[in-house]
């Protein structure tokens, strides 16, 4: 393989999913037929370029007893840059972007499973502090599809199956929430990448991975892999695109939208009267006009009239959530002092 087409194909591999093994980028060395050595310095070298973002765990917000959901704030103008700066403050806001519509600011909100504020308190207070005109709150009712794969390699097929898998029950124990905490910290690039949370935990590695895998059988974690810059990686343009659709039609098309290998994420939502629009797909291409072309196809092959699409102009905050963190008490601790 040339060089480029080895990047792209070892891009891909490593945002399905990054091994779990003592030495990864020798297993990733074998699949590509290169040395251990050479994916090393690949690697790096894309980490350095800000193509590679992150490789983590990724875990299921829920199963760890965290409320989630996504929200919109009108926010004028002029006080978008603050308000932004506030919202990010929280720990629980892991991304964060300015779309093109009158509710302008959209991010993702968790608040921890012993909060004593609550999600819906710790949106009124952000939406006081910012100054917002309006709010919605938009958590999943059902989730279609979480998948984030850019197809680095350009062989993906413009469909594909989305899998319904059935996972294991689990009651986290202190050693899950240990492990969790390692798992969902950014790799290094080296040898031995879990080495030293082996040796902080002491655990073996056998272990280790026993418990990993335990956590990925049950669903808390979704999959280890690796996060692209997207706009790095040649993916400029994602809408967030959204469709009002009849509830009893929701689940059928929920489900023909989330097919699309371009759609990542795809939630049913609730409606309000100043919010039409219940499913949300969002679709990332190299441009704008090859988003709004899967759009249109979208729309056309499912009969929707009734969508819009919101694309993000600045990305204010984009980062994985640390869960078990104690900056959530301490957000909130400070927000108790003030308020």
């Amino acid at each position: 393989m040339k060089n480029e087409t080895i990047k792209n194909e070892l891009l891909f591999q490593m945002q399905n999913s990054f091994p779990m093994v003592q030495r990864p980028f020798e297993v990733i060395g074998e699949a590509l037929g290169i040395s251990k050595k050479e994916v090393l310095a690949m690697v790096q070298e894309l980490k350095d370029e800000q193509i590679i973002r992150q490789t983590s765990a990724i875990f299921d917000t829920k199963r760890l007893g965290y409320k989630s959901s996504l929200v919109a704030f009108k926010v004028d103008e002029d006080e978008v840059e603050e308000a932004a700066t506030i919202i990010n403050a929280h720990p629980g806001v892991s991304h964060n972007y300015l779309r093109n519509h009158d509710y302008n600011i959209w991010f993702t909100m968790a608040v921890a499973p012993d909060s004593q504020l609550g999600l819906e308190k710790t949106i009124e207070i952000l939406k006081e502090r910012t100054g917002a005109k309006d709010a919605i709150i938009l958590p999943t009712l059902k989730m279609f599809k979480i998948s984030v794969k850019m197809d680095t390699t350009g062989k993906r097929a413009k469909k594909e199956k989305v899998k319904n898998v059935i996972h294991k029950e689990l009651t986290l124990t202190a050693k899950h929430i240990a492990v969790i905490k390692a798992l969902q910290q950014d790799i290094e690039i080296c040898q031995e990448p879990f080495k030293k949370a082996c040796e902080k935990l002491s655990l073996e590695y056998k272990e280790f991975f026993s418990i990993a895998n335990t956590l990925k059988d049950s669903g808390v974690m979704r999959r280890f892999a690796t996060i692209l810059n997207h706009r790095k990686a040649g993916f400029g343009a994602n809408a967030m695109s959204v469709w009002s659709v009849p509830e009893e039609k929701a689940e059928q098309i929920g489900k023909q939208l989330a097919a699309f290998s371009a759609v990542s994420h795809c939630y049913l939502r609730p409606t309000y009267p100043n919010w039409p629009y219940n499913l949300f797909a969002m679709v990332h291409a190299k441009t704008q006009e090859e988003c709004d072309a899967l759009i249109k196809e979208m729309a056309n092959e499912n009969g929707l009239t009734a969508y819009g699409k919101l694309y993000s102009t600045v990305e204010f905050k984009k980062q994985r959530l640390v869960y078990f963190d104690d900056s959530f008490k301490a957000w909130e601790e400070d927000t108790n002092v003030h308020f």
